[in-house]
């Protein structure tokens, strides 16, 4: 596919270049849909904005424009809103605002730990799982934001193709690195929909600094946490986030409710915000002390649960198609220990009760996997 880094001075815009290749060209000279992706972050804000110009020096048709948001709920800086609705207006588009049905981030990730122990009861799962969302896990990302933004592009415009306008950059990971400049949504509930949505990428290879100089040349918003000294801007707190950006978000003012909720699910669940951060740590004069003891002894127990699941049968551990073998009972009995004392601390018991029950219930569950397997 033939791509082109479009010479930005022909568009009086700021930014050097901006991406394009063939498949995109061919959707803006049809006229589809375009649905700029808005976060509030200066990626999605100047990229947009500067995209807009680009659509109408080709051409493209203003009232086929729209912007679009997903609200994240309690996670969200509280003035995201306002930053949003204030670069919409600056592009000059109007803005959709779409939010999970099931609840925000806090609810997923506090309903992913009660599933996950739900689980664990059942003897479904081998390792407690903890709730919340990871560079490895980004079920934050993907189900409320991808999730909720696609179907009400394809509610929108049922039955035509669609080009999001995302604003992502190379230079920001290295994952980010490998971005194409467009790309096909292939999930099968897209085509299911009846639609089909192409995901553009103009700003792929747009500079850090270019960036806040087309954010100050062009007069638009600057989201909350880069004036307060954040390198990245998305939820208050991020499971990604830097030491520097949680503490950032901890000290803002409006985020110390927030704050105490999640240490409370820290304490709570003994499993810390981060794999070696805990966020109670961040800002530990601001915990109150009530909260504090609770976290304290959520990290002994955090400590407890790993050294108990270390002597756990370790060729007994979750891979994909899991469980690979029965244990014996000698196993299936400190499997039982293990798992009686991690879930007496959540005031739980199991109904697999005795090492013949828990090697059963594992055996069980092996066979369904082989059968699943041969199916």
């Amino acid at each position: 596919m033939k791509t082109e880094r479009l010479q930005m001075n022909l568009f009086t815009s700021g930014f050097s270049t901006l991406a394009i290749d063939d498949r995109v060209r061919a959707a803006i000279a049809a006229g589809v849909p375009v649905a700029y992706s808005l976060s509030g972050g200066k990626d999605s804000v100047s990229i947009s904005h500067a995209a807009d110009r680009l659509l109408d020096q080709l051409g493209h048709p203003r009232d086929r424009r729209i912007a679009i948001h997903s609200d994240l709920g309690r996670i969200e800086w509280q003035t995201t809103p306002a930053t949003v609705e204030a670069a919409a207006a600056a592009i000059g588009v109007p803005l959709v605002v779409v939010r999970r049905k099931a609840g925000d981030l806090v609810d997923r990730w506090e309903r992913r730990f009660e599933l996950g122990l739900d689980r664990y009861i059942d003897l479904r799962t081998y390792h407690l799982t903890g709730p919340w969302s990871s560079a490895s896990n980004r079920f934050c990302t993907a189900e409320l934001k991808t999730q909720v933004i696609l179907p009400e592009l394809l509610r929108q415009w049922k039955g035509t193709e669609i080009l999001s306008i995302v604003g992502i950059r190379r230079q920001e990971s290295p994952k980010r690195r490998l971005a194409p400049i467009s790309k096909r949504e292939g999930k099968p509930w897209v085509r299911a929909a009846g639609g089909c949505i192409t995901t553009w990428h103009p700003g792929v290879d747009i500079r850090e600094d270019e960036v806040f100089t087309y954010l100050e040349r062009e007069a638009l918003p600057v989201a909350e946490p880069y004036r307060l000294g954040s390198t990245r801007f998305g939820c208050a707190f991020c499971v990604m986030g830097s030491e520097n950006d949680l503490t950032v978000s901890a000290r803002a003012p409006g985020n110390l409710g927030l704050l105490h909720h999640l240490v409370d699910i820290e304490a709570q669940s003994t499993f810390s915000f981060q794999q070696q951060r805990w966020l109670g740590d961040i800002a530990p004069d601001l915990i109150h002390p009530a909260l504090w003891a609770d976290l304290e002894r959520g990290k002994v127990r955090a400590a407890e649960r790993r050294n108990l699941e270390d002597r756990l049968p370790a060729n007994l551990r979750y891979v994909k198609g899991w469980p690979q073998r029965i244990p014996t009972l000698a196993e299936a009995s400190v499997i039982l220990s293990t798992r009686s004392a991690i879930l007496a601390v959540h005031g739980k018991t199991s109904p697999y009760d005795t090492p013949a029950l828990v090697r059963d219930r594992i055996a069980e569950l092996f066979h369904a996997e082989r059968v699943k397997e041969a199916a």
